[in-house]
């Protein structure tokens, strides 16, 4: 059982053999971990001990079986995304959404899952449009601009991950099932370190992914982009701010629609292309325009990227409800988690650090001023027991 968790958590460390045995100080061999990794030998209690410290687990976790199975349903890469760097992607990935599954178990978000899988037939591109049109309908959005993507997504119980990879790598769309192969959710991956606008199109370009079923000779990526864009711009909106039909539009409208749309000039234009508003010409002045300038690769007025806060919310919330220790959600999160502390439960500390007579002393003190305050013993009756015993 060790040998599959411990090759997971040393890709998602992106750690070689060779550097994880140097990582334990050169107590075994890369050879020695090869070993435990293939099951052809097992640690001992002292040598899992120090795999689990040097991969940041508790040495119990390299013992148990993962509670989930992940199905990776889409991966958009570049052909020089290597191997390697894929599988130290899904580790990572599987990982972390074995951690997310477990949160949303313990704050009740578990049965809230209820995204159309594979709903939408697309026959002819053009039904990916109507696909959009019907998921907003679905999450009750109308007509108005989404303005924060990724909240949107976990609000439906989707899971958003935003993580550190090359420029090879935009996104990841993926299916995670219990180990009775019921599903529990879905996660949509994207590059941390992308302009707002982009990572919004890579997420419902991802959403696309989940809820499409394409059909034979309809391009599965191109229905996937034309879903997202419209999700994020249906035709009836950009009909009523652009119009049905323009000879030409101005960069200034183009940056007031991506202020308003959160899409990017580029993804506008093409928009703008396919609902047959501007000509094949006029398009291709702008793709000249966008090539002259470089805005491939960063366009004016930047959108900010949109942060994630499910999973910082939820440990907060499992730490103060005493469901889950701080050590381990600090873990989980990968950086520390500072609690205010009441002022009650700071005094009551300080309180039993004291020497026992002068605990004695104050609790006396204290009784005699509560008791002068009540001039029948019956008062003093209904009062006892309650803020002396506090401490």
């Amino acid at each position: 059982m060790i040998g599959k968790r411990l090759h997971q958590l040393r890709l998602a460390r992106n750690l070689s053999l060779e550097a994880l045995a140097t990582k334990m100080g050169g107590m075994v061999t890369k050879q020695a971990i090869w070993k435990y990794e293939n099951g052809k030998a097992n640690p001992s209690p002292s040598i899992l001990g120090k795999l689990a410290n040097a991969l940041g687990v508790n040495a119990s976790y390299l013992l148990t079986e993962s509670s989930i199975r992940v199905k990776f349903i889409a991966y958009r890469k570049s052909a020089h995304l290597l191997e390697k760097d894929r599988q130290v992607l899904r580790s990572s990935i599987a990982e972390a959404l074995e951690n997310r599954v477990r949160i949303m178990d313990l704050v009740g978000q578990s049965d809230a899952f209820k995204i159309p899988m594979k709903a939408f037939p697309v026959d002819h591109i053009e039904d990916a449009e109507k696909a959009a049109e019907k998921m907003r309908e679905k999450w009750q959005l109308g007509l108005d601009p989404i303005h924060n993507v990724t909240a949107t997504l976990e609000e439906n119980s989707i899971c958003i991950m935003n993580i550190e990879a090359n420029e090879d790598f935009d996104g990841i769309s993926a299916l995670v099932y219990d180990n009775e192969d019921q599903l529990k959710t879905a996660a949509l991956v994207t590059r941390g370190d992308i302009a707002g606008e982009r990572q919004r199109l890579n997420l419902t370009h991802e959403l696309g992914h989940l809820v499409l079923e394409v059909g034979e000779g309809v391009s599965e990526e191109e229905a996937a982009y034309r879903f997202g864009a419209a999700f994020l711009a249906p035709a009836a909106r950009i009909y009523q701010e652009v119009g049905e039909k323009r000879a030409l539009v101005q960069l200034r409208e183009f940056l007031f629609l991506k202020r308003q749309l959160g899409l990017s000039i580029q993804a506008l234009t093409h928009r703008l292309l396919e609902l047959n508003i501007i000509s094949d010409s006029h398009y291709s002045q702008w793709r000249a325009r966008i090539n002259r300038y470089g805005w491939s690769k960063k366009e004016p007025e930047e959108r900010p990227f949109e942060e994630s806060y499910w999973l910082e919310r939820s440990l907060l919330r499992l730490v103060a409800e005493g469901v889950m220790g701080k050590r381990e959600a600090e873990r989980i999160l990968g950086e520390e988690i500072e609690m205010e502390v009441p002022a009650t439960v700071i005094e009551r500390r300080s309180f039993i650090k004291l020497p026992l007579e002068k605990r004695r002393q104050i609790l006396a003190e204290q009784a005699a001023k509560i008791a002068g305050h009540y001039e029948t013993s019956e008062e003093w009756k209904e009062l006892e027991g309650g803020d002396l015993i506090e401490y």
